[in-house]
């Protein structure tokens, strides 16, 4: 699906992400790690830029996720690091319709 510009790509049913858990997702040979916090879905590219471990099995506390190879933190919003605030990760849009979660990207 395109959307001025945003190509929307299905990413997971709605309900198979339970609040304050995220999880890799790989669409189009790209991956994502995608959270479910304060009802809302938020998207992060899904390679920690220390290690490359995968964000998407991370943890999350307080709002953050915490990368599961060396904990780096990370704001699934916003995709700032509070550990290295010069290495964040991109964010990107998301949207539910008709119980599905879509990832936005540029292009």
């Amino acid at each position: 699906m395109d959307d001025g510009g945003t190509r929307w790509l299905d990413a997971a049913e709605e309900s198979s992400l339970p609040e304050g858990k995220g999880r890799s997702v790989e669409i189009g040979g790209r991956r994502f790690a995608l959270f479910r916090l304060g009802g809302k879905f938020h998207a992060i590219d899904d390679t920690c830029p220390h290690r490359g471990a995968p964000l998407g099995a991370g943890w999350v506390e307080n709002g953050e996720v915490f990368c599961p190879m060396h904990g780096w933190a990370f704001d699934p919003t916003t995709g700032s690091c509070s550990t290295r605030p010069d290495r964040p990760v991109k964010s990107h849009p998301t949207k539910v319709e008709g119980g599905r979660v879509w990832i936005g990207v540029a292009g």
